[in-house]
């Protein structure tokens, strides 16, 4: 078989912030992609506005960067393209690493010196080991103070074993580094001067891509992208044959239907720009326009030899939320999108990049059930389509059982959580409230770390009552582990919601009378209407109050001086916090300017009387 040496394909892969995204700012500098008096932002592939806000990597981005070997001999051994692929390191955006692995035929895998193998590189490496793919270890950090190189390497050893690697990716390179400075090193006692010890090791261990470019033309589309001026972009590594401008294409749909279609266009990677050519052969990774309904997972193929690839499976969702029309008394006041056309048109869109997603009709037309990988891939869903203007409610989310073998199962996470000594106790007391097993225990320098395998719901609303037990000081690190028997009942929230009364406006009067025993989410002055939860109770039950009372002003002059009125300050929720807050009788609704909590039913009465109903319904049950 034809190779193209001139080519490396590697993916990036490893847990969230371990540093994949800095590394890759390094590689690109120290190849010439930027002038030397050019003003870079940190992170710079890390493009997406939220994903600037949260630090994390949300979608797989390509890049390409050119290594010069150098001359060795007097014989000049040329010029590599490295195509570089990016991906998300948390667990909820696995979809993305899943399909872009088949780009690739080596994995950088990145390890925290100090913290080790987490659960997200545990999750990403088992995908591309099964794909047969050339590992390189590179373990990050290691100018940390509490960085252990030697056992974090046992511990990749050890976690290749258990995931029954072949002895090929077994006899791993290693390669020491500090991301953030763009050093690298073969052994610990080497002197560190740049990143060449990594790119040496990318172009000597890494597989070149096969080479055919006789055979007709076939890619699979991994990625899409889209243009203003062009259209739909679709992003693949030419599996085998040329491209070339005008030439007419097959598009084969993952149902079968064959297509046809012409490229317009053709781009090319080099650091961070999309170059355009005339023609591409196998072993490339390219963007092909004139493909309009090309979807990822799809075949372009040469239109006189129309065969499929096929795609890398998808892990299904484990967790759905109802996506539902805004029908609050606000309604439409904050938001350009509102309707059910609107709402249904976005979902759509959304379902054509996003591999993970599932979008479901219900009895309801107004009500959209969303399923997903996790709360933070929902909730980064939930902030775009916020931003870009939509008005919508969301209700808590539910995890998605499945009977295996006639065995009610449900999901369960791998959770490794980082804590001081002194919290350990109250830790693993909540998390064996919430049917979680502890699996391991370790300790070192005054920090204990807990490894458990708990129920995906019991881990919803867990993370700020973590946060608070350990006042701040605990690192909580989950992934999916699988499906098991259902364990039985959870304790959701233990305390109960402030509900309001009436609609107006809230005031400093009526909240300082209250706040004794209310813990408010609002601020005074906010418009609040009927049902509208304004904050939480001491106790586990629902409270009704009103915050919108004023002080009853009169003729009569007051016996002594009014008080001054102090508020303790609201706890105002992010998005995350609000969908982990909310039961299944409450709605969060989103709109551009605001989040806000809600009964589903408005009215005390029709509250209780659906109440009853549900508790009847379960008694015949």
């Amino acid at each position: 078989m034809k190779l193209r040496e001139d080519i490396r394909n590697i993916a990036i892969i490893a847990h969230v912030d371990h540093g994949k995204t800095t590394l890759v700012d390094h590689m690109l500098r120290q190849t010439g992609t930027f002038r030397a008096n050019q003003e870079v932002v940190k992170r710079v592939m890390d493009s997406n506005e939220l994903e600037r806000e949260k630090g994390i990597t949300i979608l797989a981005k390509n890049t390409a960067v050119f290594y010069k070997r150098g001359i060795t001999n007097s014989v000049n051994i040329g010029i590599t393209k490295i195509n570089i692929v990016d991906t998300p390191g948390h667990s909820d955006f696995a979809g993305e690493v899943e399909r872009t692995l088949k780009m690739v035929e080596g994995v950088l895998l990145l390890v925290d010196a100090a913290e080790g193998p987490l659960p997200g590189t545990k999750f990403v490496l088992k995908k591309s080991l099964d794909l047969n793919l050339q590992p390189i270890v590179v373990i990050n950090k290691i100018d940390r103070k509490d960085a252990r190189p030697h056992e974090v390497l046992d511990e990749v050893f050890e976690l290749f074993l258990s995931l029954g690697a072949h002895d090929h990716q077994l006899d791993f390179p290693i390669i020491y580094c500090v991301a953030k400075l763009g050093l690298a090193k073969n052994e610990l006692e080497d002197e560190a001067v740049n990143l060449d010890p990594l790119f040496e090791a990318i172009v000597n261990q890494i597989p070149p891509p096969p080479g055919d470019n006789e055979s007709p033309f076939q890619m699979l589309v991994t990625t899409i992208d889209y243009n203003d001026y062009l259209g739909r972009l679709g992003i693949g590594r030419i599996d085998r044959g040329t491209i070339r401008l005008g030439s007419p294409m097959k598009i084969i749909h993952r149902d079968g239907l064959i297509e046809d279609a012409r490229v317009t266009k053709i781009y090319t990677f080099e650091g961070l720009k999309r170059v355009e050519i005339a023609d591409a052969s196998a072993g490339d990774i390219i963007a092909i326009a004139g493909m309009e309904d090309v979807d990822i997972g799809e075949t372009i193929a040469d239109a006189a030899d129309p065969a499929p690839l096929s795609f890398v499976a998808i892990e299904e969702p484990t967790l759905s939320m109802n996506f539902v029309v805004n029908n609050s008394p606000f309604a439409g006041q904050e938001g350009k999108y509102v309707t059910t056309r609107h709402l249904s048109e976005r979902l759509t869109r959304e379902l054509r990049s996003n591999v993970s997603l599932r979008v479901e009709l219900t009895d309801n037309p107004d009500t959209f059930k969303v399923s997903g990988r996790g709360e933070l891939h929902l909730a980064i869903l939930i902030e775009t389509m916020r931003r870009e203007g939509c008005e919508f409610q969301v209700s808590a989310p539910e995890v998605i059982y499945k009977r295996i073998a006639d065995v009610l199962s449900e999901p369960m996470e791998h959770v490794i959580i980082d804590v001081p000594d002194e919290f350990v106790g109250t830790v693993i007391e909540n998390l064996g409230s919430r049917r979680g097993v502890m699996k391991n225990m370790l300790q070192s320098q005054g920090n204990t770390r807990l490894e458990f395998v708990v129920p995906a719901r019991g881990l919803l609303g867990f993370r700020s009552e973590f946060m608070t037990e350990t006042k701040g000081t605990g690192i909580l690190h989950h992934n999916f582990h699988g499906y098991e028997p259902y364990r039985g009942d959870v304790a959701t929230r233990h305390k109960g919601a402030i509900v309001q009364l009436e609609d107006g406006n809230s005031t400093a009067y009526a909240m300082w009378k209250l706040q004794e025993r209310i813990t408010f989410f609002i601020e005074p002055g906010i418009r609040v209407y009927k049902g509208m939860i304004v904050g939480e109770s001491a106790r586990d039950e629902d409270v009704i109050v009103n915050v919108c009372k004023t002080k009853q002003l009169s003729n009569m002059r007051a016996s002594g001086a009014d008080e001054a009125i102090r508020l303790e300050p609201p706890r105002l929720h992010t998005l995350e916090q609000a969908i982990e807050w909310i039961t299944n009788d409450e709605y969060l609704e989103v709109t551009p300017k605001s989040l806000r909590l809600r009964k589903k039913y408005l009215d005390h009465n029709e509250r209780l009387r659906m109440s009853r109903r549900k508790n009847e319904d379960l008694e015949v049950d």
